[in-house]
């Protein structure tokens, strides 16, 4: 890697905008000393979510220059530090320990090294951070490690210990500044059994968001007394998950139903969401979320009003998510890390095999792909399954042929996840596919419909990119030959024809399925709400689970075979051909434009 890819970028655009909106002619001296004079205390607050390892503009995956990173979040905060002193306050709201080679590498290959997730919170300055589902799915021993290298508080009220019917986390954090007191409530979302083994979050319950964001409200009340009450929610706007006793995404949810916060910051969702929400007494709250990938920033200012006896009569609250893709990368921030991306570029480039072809996950959504089908046969050879489930775990990315090297395996399979293997009826494995389909493709009414089921408000949406479904959740089979008619309704557009071996399909049939631990898990809930089997009974089907990740088991198979021709298996496709294949070059076009 070079120093010239760090070079940096002459320009800030958005901090020249917020820099003329923002200051004066004043002196900082000056304008501190104006505000004690007319009893106001002025704070900034920066938020940032799913960072997911993007923490250098480098990304390990492609081997390319990465947008974003908080190697330009840096500049943005320290360019308002210069404003605001100790008054800005620098926040982070989880997701952080999965999604590049840094964190893997520091996460499993070197565990025994300070983690660089924890070492950048500490340079950086922040001043608290909750957990977020991924850093939970990294298991007790990395994400424990992690919580105690961090120098600022970890947050989250509704992580419970078992043990002490207590947060194992702190329930929240208080910030005084010149008098003000300012109070930090942690949330996680609560439906961590639906996506993770039990393995991973043993000795802990997710309590559900709104009554445990009511209790710490009100307890902050009764005991801190607080001057202002800000949400640190890793959950996303509203919907995802919804059972009886949790809902995955209810930050809104708590800003209309729980009195008492005055900004709500959040994430999870990967989408950028800028609302102000009027909660059930009338008061107005602003919910910002900025995004992921360290792309944006969530940025508010609090204006505070005290009397002559510095009590708060007074508080206005404005702000905004604020693009930092322009802003100039600081370089001793990059110097500062050099060892973490010096060791992570010399585990990332080592050569473990050869594809003879190349393969694509934008393949994926429009019939057999040679991509998808390289992870069935991996996962169907590591477990001896008769039938694999697996979708497309990165929107547009590829394996070029030619030499296949570690940071490879991080686009053939994103997360660190398990590989499963289920006992499953015919049936089930039918209704599993039923509803992956019908999230997946429209019900075509005339040859000129769309076959893919898009959304034009989900094409800036940093987990649909145009679908109106989370295409990590459309799933295709292998070791079944099957056909999925567009024109008929939901729930009726799957056949099964057959064994891919031959042998006869049957509904009554157990048959063994091998999976992530993700779908296992409940993820994406096509077991549940499709196959219709309980969320309680889905672990008693399992009947292997791997002891380490399934990116490293794949790695594994590739060294072994070294040279490999993945080929798509045409167990599947769309029907009626005479509509699928014309509208699929239309959809391709408007998805891909190409």
């Amino acid at each position: 890697m070079t120093r010239n890819m760090f070079r940096p970028i002459t320009i800030c655009f958005t901090l020249v905008a917020i820099l003329l909106l923002t200051t004066t002619t004043k002196t900082m001296a000056e304008t501190t000393t104006a505000d004690k004079a007319k009893n106001k205390v002025r704070l900034r607050i920066i938020e940032t979510s799913d960072v997911h390892g993007s923490f250098f503009p480098f990304d390990f995956i492609t081997g390319k220059p990465k947008r974003g990173s908080l190697a330009r979040v840096i500049t943005y905060v320290d360019s308002l530090r210069t404003q605001y002193g100790s008054n800005l306050l620098l926040l982070d709201n989880g997701d952080i320990l999965q999604g590049q080679p840094s964190c893997y590498y520091c996460n499993y290959v070197r565990p025994e090294l300070p983690n660089v997730a924890a070492e950048v919170i500490n340079y950086m300055g922040y001043d608290a951070q909750t957990i977020g589902n991924h850093d939970v799915e990294t298991g007790h021993a990395v994400y424990d490690k992690w919580i105690n290298e961090v120098k600022c508080p970890m947050l989250g009220a509704n992580v419970i210990d078992k043990s002490t019917g207590k947060p194992y986390l702190h329930p929240y954090t208080i910030i005084e500044r010149e008098g003000v007191k300012i109070a930090v409530i942690g949330l996680l979302t609560p439906t961590i059994p639906y996506w993770l083994n039990e393995s991973l979050w043993s000795g802990l319950r997710f309590d559900e968001m709104v009554s445990t964001a009511r209790y710490w409200v009100n307890h902050l009340k009764a005991n801190e007394k607080p001057d202002v009450i800000i949400g640190l929610f890793h959950s996303g706007k509203e919907g995802g998950i919804v059972t009886d006793s949790c809902e995955e995404d209810a930050s809104l949810r708590v800003a209309r139903e729980v009195p008492g916060f005055d900004l709500i910051l959040y994430g999870h969702d990967h989408t950028k969401h800028v609302d102000t929400v009027t909660n059930i007494e009338g008061k107005e709250v602003l919910c910002l979320d900025p995004s992921c990938n360290a792309l944006m920033v969530s940025d508010a200012e609090i204006e505070i009003t005290l009397d002559k006896k510095r009590r708060v009569v007074g508080k206005t609250i404005s702000g905004s998510v604020v693009d930092i893709q322009h802003c100039a990368i600081d370089t001793d921030f990059v110097d500062n890390f050099k060892w973490a991306i010096d060791s992570v570029n010399a585990y990332v480039n080592r050569q473990i095999g050869v594809f003879e072809n190349s393969i694509y996950t934008r393949d994926c959504y429009f019939g057999n792909a040679a991509f998808t089908d390289f992870i069935h046969d991996l996962q169907m050879q590591i477990t001896s399954a008769d039938i694999s489930f697996n979708a497309p775990l990165s929107f547009d990315t590829a394996i070029e042929a030619g030499a296949v090297h570690v940071r490879d395996m991080f686009n053939l399979y994103k997360y660190e996840n398990q590989i499963y293997v289920m006992l499953l009826t015919g049936e089930e494995v039918r209704k599993h596919l039923e509803m992956s389909y019908d999230l997946w493709v429209n019900t075509m009414t005339s040859p000129d419909d769309h076959i893919m089921l898009m959304s034009e408000s989900a094409r800036n949406d940093q987990q649909r990119y145009g679908f109106k479904n989370l295409a990590f959740n459309f799933d295709s089979a292998a070791g079944i030959d099957y056909i999925v008619d567009v024109t008929k309704p939901d729930g009726e557009k799957v056949k099964i024809l057959q064994m891919s071996n031959g042998e006869p399909f049957d509904e009554k049939k157990v048959y063994k399925v091998t999976m992530n631990s993700y779908r296992g898990n409940g993820g994406g809930e096509l077991l549940t709400k499709g196959a219709g089997i309980p969320h309680s009974e889905l672990k008693n089907r399992i009947i292997y689970e791997s002891e380490r990740d399934q990116r490293h088991y794949l790695t594994l198979e590739i060294e072994k075979a070294g040279i490999l021709n993945p080929q798509p298996h045409n167990n599947w496709r769309f029907v009626p051909e005479e509509w699928t294949k014309p509208a699929i070059e239309r959809d391709r076009k408007l998805l891909f434009g190409k």
